[in-house]
């Protein structure tokens, strides 16, 4: 829900801060004073396109902020994961989300939830994936608009790409007017529709799972159908690999080894000065020349001394131990060192082997592996991979035995889905009429056109008694959606997404919405030009039903109906003002006493007392049908008897 909404900036507005009610929030006004500044500025915010034209003259930059309500978003498992998608597969409908909303409903059916959830867990999922968390609650989304023409978007003042925002955006608000980016308008989005409507939902999701495996058991065949010659010539390149590492014989911890052995026949004179130095400075040599004492020599002659200190003071016995110890240390060092230096050699052949087997494991490197691990965990693959070409018949048979029966249960699952959407489509054809009919579209005519493409690599299925064909099936099954309309008597059924007219949209949508009012979670709903070709007991309709979604949504509506108007939870009046002749937009939220005003403006222009008298008088029948619906909700019986009274 959309609590709290910000432009500064933007075209004619300096600054608006709006607190938006739950329910019907109502703009009306002028025209020209700024209602459709306020709609392209949330269109903005939500990432649509928009230029550089709309940074308020002498500004640098333009500024769109809504502050989102998200306190109803599941908690997901801490094993939540997404479906992987084949990303060399790509589906009709193109939507990036398209795994993520199927994920989402089959854990709404699992938890036995409302269909509705499947948004929620979707959104939620989505958060999750771009590491956003809401903060008390609460996603605050930022659009800004520089004179350079460049934006920014941030949600909870992180900065993120425009589609990153554009996706969160998706599952926050839905925009019905003007704006390019009405989901009505996207074929893609016919058949989630129709899905919702018709409850078929749960069984997507398993014809979901099934088309994915599909998937993938398809690719391992179509791999090892590949052309014989390239597979053999595949298997000869991995056993010379296998061959050239295997001959190696490297073994993990080699390299180190190999290079400290280098390091000491490549010391061995030196090493030999060392152990004669060690040696001599210990034992006794001629290092010091003429008066040299070794260290031994010295420390007997102390010890010595230490013995007959002993025998005047026994006190001291302690360290009479202690250095004869450290003589027998010395003594022990000696003859280590004097055995280390007699095993060192020059070794040149020797030299050169370990030389020549770095050099082979370096070569190995280049080609398999920064490391000997690495290296042998090539060889390991390719011996998998050469195993796999070596056994491709039997597995090619195994593979299409596989493929076979997934076409048959797919096929089975798409059959019963399509029924049920065929069924269904029926159905939701005659409830849009009627809704259509209700709100001044009296002889629109609307159809859902449901399709199926030949394919011979698809699924076997039997559609209206005919003899079983196979079709394209993707995740979302055998039938392509889109949604028809014939606004007028005589002319022929066409897409909706051709001849629709922007008030027509909106009626449309809001009789779609009507409909699927408890299966869509979509939490605020904004409809712009809704009132655009209607009046009178139309505008009554459409206000009745606005306000009827109020169950499931926040509606916010731009209109020049006072029918409408008058339902309006929260009523904002927007007009056009000047200072320091400067043009700006104010928005103003109504008392009671200032909407009866408002809605005598509306309806006549000039606000006399009888206008007013019919301004109260349309506010008390909006709110006496409003007592009589919610009665109604709980007791039937009593809201007829409250009506025929």
């Amino acid at each position: 829900m959309l609590i709290e909404l910000t432009i500064k900036d933007f075209a004619i507005i300096d600054r608006l801060q709006i607190r938006l009610n739950r329910n019907f929030n109502v703009f009306t006004g002028e025209t020209g004073a700024g209602k459709s500044i306020i709609i392209d500025a949330v269109n903005a915010l939500l990432g649509g396109k928009i230029g550089a034209e709309f940074v308020r003259a002498g500004c640098e930059r333009a500024t769109v902020e809504g502050v989102f309500s998200v306190e109803a978003l599941p908690q997901l498992p801490t094993d939540w994961l997404p479906l992987e998608e084949d990303a060399e597969v790509t589906e009709p409908d193109g939507s990036p989300l398209l795994t993520l909303i199927e994920q989402a409903e089959q854990r709404a059916a699992t938890n036995g939830a409302a269909q509705s959830a499947d948004a929620l867990v979707a959104l939620a999922a989505l958060l999750r994936e771009y590491d956003l968390y809401p903060e008390d609650g609460q996603l605050i989304l930022t659009r800004d608009i520089f004179r350079s023409g460049r934006t920014v978007a941030r949600i909870n003042g992180r900065a993120l790409s425009l589609p990153i925002l554009q996706q969160v955006a998706s599952w926050l608000v839905d925009i019905h007017g003007q704006s390019e980016n009405i989901s009505l308008l996207r074929p893609d989005q016919h058949i989630n529709f129709l899905d919702r409507y018709a409850e078929t939902l749960p069984i997507r999701e398993q014809l979901a799972e099934k088309v994915t495996e599909w998937r993938n058991a398809r690719k391992k065949l179509v791999a090892l159908q590949q052309n014989i010659r390239e597979q053999e010539r595949r298997a000869e390149f991995l056993r010379f690999e296998i061959e050239e590492i295997e001959k190696a014989n490297l073994r993990a911890g080699e390299v180190e080894e190999l290079e400290e052995e280098r390091k000491i026949l490549n010391n061995a004179e030196r090493l030999r000065e060392l152990c004669s130095h060690i040696y001599g400075s210990i034992q006794g040599s001629d290092l010091g020349g003429d008066g040299f004492q070794a260290a031994l020599d010295q420390i007997r002659q102390a010890q010595r001394s230490l013995n007959e200190l002993v025998r005047l003071d026994k006190s001291m016995e302690e360290y009479e131990e202690a250095l004869a110890g450290a003589i027998y240390q010395l003594e022990d060092v000696a003859t280590s060192i004097s055995s280390y230096e007699a095993d060192i050699e020059d070794d040149p052949n020797r030299l050169a082997e370990v030389e020549e087997r770095l050099d082979l494991i370096t070569k190995l490197k280049r080609k398999y592996g920064d490391t000997i691990e690495e290296i042998l965990q090539r060889m390991a693959d390719d011996q998998a991979e050469l195993e796999t070409i070596d056994n491709r018949d039997e597995l090619i048979l195994k593979l299409k035995r596989q493929d076979d029966q997934f076409r048959k249960e797919i096929g089975a699952l798409a059959q019963t889905l399509s029924e049920q959407r065929s069924a269904a489509a029926q159905s939701l054809s005659l409830a849009m009429e009627e809704q259509l009919n209700d709100l001044n579209m009296r002889r629109a005519r609307f159809q859902v056109e449901i399709v199926q493409m030949p394919d011979r690599q698809g699924v076997p299925i039997t559609l209206n008694g005919q003899e079983e064909q196979y079709y394209a099936c993707d995740i979302s099954g055998v039938d392509r959606v889109q949604f028809l309309i014939a606004p007028n008597p005589g002319e022929p059924f066409k897409p909706l997404t051709k001849i629709a007219s922007g008030g027509e949209t909106s009626r449309l949508m809001l009789a779609l919405k009507t409909i699927l009012a408890d299966a869509d979670a979509t939490p605020t709903l904004i409809f712009d030009e809704i009132d655009a070709g209607i009046s009178g007991r139309s505008g009554q309709v459409v206000g009745e039903k606005l306000w009827q979604l109020t169950s499931n949504h926040q509606i916010i509506c731009v209109t020049h109906l006072p029918q409408i108007a008058a339902f309006a939870d929260t009523h904002y009046n927007v007009n056009k003002q000047i200072f320091d002749n400067r043009t700006m937009t104010i928005v103003n939220e109504l008392r009671p006493e200032q909407r009866v005003r408002e809605i005598a403006h509306i309806m006549g222009g000039n606000v006399t007392d009888i206008a007013m008298k019919s301004a109260e008088e349309m506010l008390g029948r909006s709110d006496m049908w409003k007592d009589n619906w919610r009665r109604q909700q709980t007791s039937p019986e009593k809201a007829r008897e409250s009506i025929e009274r």
